[in-house]
């Protein structure tokens, strides 16, 4: 009998055992990631980022790169990344959102290329190293419009903006950290070089509807190299300039959760060379701000294709709009009658006729637009506030993007482009 009751306890310990390795049985983790007691947990292969970068750094494309939580290259301090690297965000909101944030006086050459693009996502995303040295830059579990898992890449300089002060801190950033300052009166002032990038899946909310830009670029100076970008599933915008003199060649933004292209206080650059691919969350392609303070510059956006979605709007042009927008081509945009969205407008504020006197006096201008409408949709119920004089309705475009120039990108390989 006490053999009996021996065995029966020594089974029973052993499936009791069996049943608690079970727990890991039907999980699933990230790469990087491990099954603890049924919990992904710790990184196993990612090389955590756990502090501001404080000494001049390289990241390789050997080892992917995570960010704890929000890291700073600070003032001073380079922060070099090799083409094909993959950086990705831990989750987290509030304060804790995961972001990389380069300081005024800081710089980030990330310098990729067309075989080898560097890639900012999210720790859910199980692309690797190999996959992106191997030519596919799909994600192989997240789909494009899948967002606001971290925040972003946050770059800020020295140039002059339009706001209540002469630098001011920037959106998505607590106040607590002087890190997030902007501005100042440095036009070619020189952030680094940011070229064939891909950032993805985020926009995190830090806080009262307070949401990351894929890109921000607050008060960046013309010295610095933005060009080859590629912007997927962002909560909030794609890109968002505040103020500042950078030009930026070659962006597509695709499923953008709010704006595409987002302009405010006074950018002065020029952005050549765009598409956008609207999503089913898209609020505006287009959302063109004026001044915040006594500083007023323009800036140009030229040789753009934008694609539509049901509720998206294609501009909304405010408070005082400046600048020159040519050679841009719009599709696939609803009938305003249907739904309200599809439109392109200018509105003034309350009490201030600013943005129509703009347009009258030639501060605003428009050149070489073209649309594909609806059937019997008259230009004049899309293009309002007089801009449909600048218009032309087509059924072949003649303007618009070099979309060749985009083939590295996921939008492109997950045939996005079709129509462009």
């Amino acid at each position: 009998m006490k053999k009996v009751l021996f065995l029966f306890i020594v089974l029973t310990t052993i499936l009791t055992s069996c049943k608690q390795k079970d727990k890991c049985a039907d999980v699933i983790c990230p790469i990087g990631y491990e099954c603890i007691d049924g919990t992904c947990e710790g990184s196993t292969n990612n090389i955590k980022i756990t502090s501001n970068i404080s000494v001049n750094t390289t990241w390789t494309n050997d080892n992917v790169y995570e960010l704890s939580g929000r890291i700073t290259v600070l003032n001073g301090v380079t922060l070099s990344i090799e083409p094909g690297t993959i950086i990705k965000g831990q989750v987290g909101t509030g304060a804790n959102t995961s972001a990389l944030l380069v300081a005024r006086g800081g710089k980030i050459i990330a310098n990729g290329s067309s075989s080898l693009p560097i890639i900012f996502t999210s720790v859910a995303d199980e692309i690797t190293p190999k996959q992106v040295q191997n030519g596919n830059f799909i994600s192989p579990n997240l789909d494009a419009n899948t967002s606001g898992l971290w925040g972003g890449l946050i770059i800020l300089g020295k140039a002059p903006i339009s706001a209540s002060a002469n630098e001011i801190q920037i959106e998505g950033i607590p106040t607590t950290d002087a890190n997030g300052l902007y501005g100042g009166n440095e036009p070619n002032d020189n952030s680094g070089i940011i070229r064939y990038v891909s950032i993805r899946h985020g926009g995190a909310n830090i806080g009262n509807g307070n949401e990351i830009n894929g890109l921000t670029l607050g008060g960046v100076g013309v010295g610095t190299m933005v060009e080859n970008i590629e912007i997927i599933g962002n909560q909030d915008d794609g890109v968002e300039f505040f103020g500042g003199t950078v030009n930026v060649k070659n962006l597509i933004v695709w499923n953008p959760g709010d704006d595409a292209i987002d302009t405010d206080q006074s950018w002065a650059g020029t952005l050549d060379n765009f598409v956008v691919v609207c999503g089913s969350a898209t609020d505006h392609a287009l959302e063109i701000d004026g001044p915040e303070g006594t500083y007023l510059a323009s800036h140009t956006l030229i040789n753009g294709s934008i694609k539509g979605s049901y509720e998206a709007e294609m501009g909304d042009l405010r408070a005082c709009p400046r600048g020159s927008f040519s050679n841009i081509f719009f599709f696939d945009f609803p009938d305003p009658a249907i739904n309200g969205g599809g439109d392109f407008s200018i509105s003034n504020p309350t009490n201030n006729t600013c943005s129509t006197d703009n347009l009258t006096n030639g501060v605003l201008t428009f050149s070489n637009l073209q649309v594909i409408l609806p059937s019997n949709v008259a230009l004049t119920s899309v293009f309002k506030n007089g801009t449909d004089v600048y218009v032309t309705s087509v059924t072949n475009r003649t303007v618009g993007a070099n979309k060749s120039v985009f083939n590295w990108t996921w939008t492109e390989q997950a045939n996005q482009l079709i129509g462009f």
